[in-house]
């Protein structure tokens, strides 16, 4: 039941989905809770991969043969993802492009990150993410249905499970009294590693079992380089992490999911 309260806080913490009234006093809160409900963050994962590719799956079925299907499944499974978790990645992504590309200067990138409004750099971010997200998904639909489903569940479940490794690896740079990742400012458990880690196992296994292991081991992979070179840029910048730095994280390793599985179609 505690993990249940964990996990239900992740969903406060990182969606749109209402929880609230009895349900929110009975999930409770408090700092160490919130901390802890970060080892479900890949769990947050499988409410999204549910969204996305009940949308994508409806429409690609309702407007087939036309070639146009997937491209138009592609714009509303990613409306409908935005629209659940609030466009929270999607800032964080934003901001680090703007704080990093603004200056060279590490203070200085760290004040430009912290400011809501949104700059040429971030805007530019946003919009090439937008684009190689929804045309890799259009892709990954031409070839099968099936292949952008798995694209779908996969890149949404694992794209959240590297930001944690981050939060293990590098420590905390932001302003912690008022920033958004205060429960990630500390050192995650290797408890908590491990819970993450058995939110992906599943969904993982359900696209090894739907498509190829080439497949799998080309999208985890190129997730997996997206991510690890998303923390080098943090390190050698930053020499640490913000909560910004996590979303744009998920992003770009999301987005490597789909390249990896859309070259491992060519490929085979």
């Amino acid at each position: 039941m505690q993990a249940l309260r964990h996990y239900l806080l992740a969903v406060q913490f990182f969606t749109r989905i209402p929880v609230t009234g009895r349900l929110a006093q009975w999930v409770g809160y408090s700092p160490a809770m919130l901390r802890a409900s970060a080892a479900h963050f890949p769990g947050i994962g499988w409410l999204a991969a549910l969204l996305s590719t009940a949308v994508y799956a409806t429409l690609h079925w309702a407007l087939a043969p036309n070639p146009l299907a997937p491209a138009v499944a592609a714009v509303f499974c990613t409306v409908a993802t935005v629209l659940m978790t609030g466009g929270f990645h999607e800032d964080g992504l934003a901001d680090v492009a703007d704080g990093l590309g603004g200056s060279a200067d590490r203070e200085r990138a760290l004040d430009i990150m912290k400011d809501s409004r949104i700059g040429a750099f971030g805007a530019m971010a946003l919009v090439l993410a937008l684009l190689a997200k929804l045309s890799l998904l259009a892709l990954l639909g031409a070839h099968s249905l099936l292949a952008a489903v798995a694209g779908l569940v996969g890149g949404h479940v694992l794209s959240r499970f590297w930001p944690l490794l981050i939060v293990r690896r590098l420590p905390h740079v932001g302003d912690t009294a008022r920033s958004k990742s205060k429960p990630l400012a500390d050192q995650i458990s290797g408890a908590a590693l491990a819970t993450a880690f058995l939110w992906c196992f599943l969904p993982l296994a359900l696209v090894w079992q739907a498509q190829t292991a080439p497949y799998l081991i080309a999208a985890a992979g190129m997730s997996a380089v997206a991510a690890a070179w998303m923390a080098r840029w943090f390190a050698r910048r930053l020499q640490g992490f913000t909560g910004d730095c996590l979303g744009a994280t998920q992003q770009v390793s999301e987005i490597g999911f789909y390249l990896g599985a859309a070259l491992s179609l060519r490929w085979a």
